[in-house]
């Protein structure tokens, strides 16, 4: 269930609370984020949609502890990550946190194996664990005839299936995706849609997305919209709740 909320009430995976997010530019506050509270339950998918500077990808980079709030806190499975040391998020992020980009951050010299492995270089597995893994996450995302290939021979929905993969690797808490189908032609996001439909349907794997496309948008469990700095319901395909509305 997703919940924009304002009791104070701690439920959910997933447990923003009074989050707040102000920038200096000169002399001026530009208040992005004020007071937000959500819980998103495993197994949610949420699209986060609002114009340009409305603050949507200032939101996933606070909850994937990219950024740290101005006040307010973060909550994921129970860690409450916004007063974490940097070392401390570091180690959180790669347990916890699939990151999937518009523009797929590949390396260009590696293969889409060697992508994918790269989070797991930050943990203890051998050299064969890594191995079954990367199989398994490009198995799910339908590349495992493509795995020494690199990202120039890939088209770009392939490229961003390989993001995916390389996301899913490590089996994390929930996944991230920042405007995942911004590059890529309909078919192409149509095809990237229903992958990470499967991922939460079939996997039980939760989705938190930012898009501008309200054909992707539609996807979701739930869509919020990011209205001066608050979150405000947009609408809710399959059954979910909204307590009171956004502070």
């Amino acid at each position: 269930m997703v919940t924009v909320n304002t009791s104070g009430n701690s439920t959910g995976l997933i447990q923003v609370r009074g989050l707040d997010k102000t920038y200096r530019r000169g002399g001026e506050q530009i208040h992005v984020l004020q007071g937000l509270n959500l819980d998103v339950d495993k197994g949610d998918f949420v699209a986060f949609m609002g114009p340009s500077g409305s603050g949507k990808t200032t939101l996933l980079n606070l909850l994937g502890g990219l950024d740290v709030p101005s006040s307010g806190t973060v909550s994921v499975a129970g860690d409450e990550i916004t007063h974490m040391s940097s070392g401390k998020l570091t180690d959180w992020r790669a347990r916890h946190v699939g990151f999937v980009f518009q523009m797929y951050n590949l390396v260009p010299v590696l293969t889409a194996s060697q992508n994918v492995e790269l989070p797991l270089l930050l943990t203890r597995l051998s050299r064969s664990q890594r191995r079954e893994h990367v199989e398994a996450a490009l198995s799910i995302v339908g590349l495992p005839d493509r795995a020494q290939h690199f990202p120039r021979q890939l088209s770009g929905g392939q490229e961003q299936r390989v993001a995916i993969a390389r996301a899913i690797v490590s089996d994390p808490t929930f996944l991230l995706c920042d405007e995942p189908t911004g590059d890529l032609d309909r078919k192409s996001a149509d095809e990237i849609m229903a992958l990470i439909e499967e991922l939460v349907n079939k996997h039980n794997k939760t989705v938190l997305m930012v898009t501008h496309d309200p054909l992707v948008a539609a996807r979701a469990h739930m869509v919020l919209h990011l209205e001066k700095g608050a979150l405000v319901e947009a609408g809710k395909p399959r059954e979910t709740s909204v307590a009171g509305g956004a502070a």
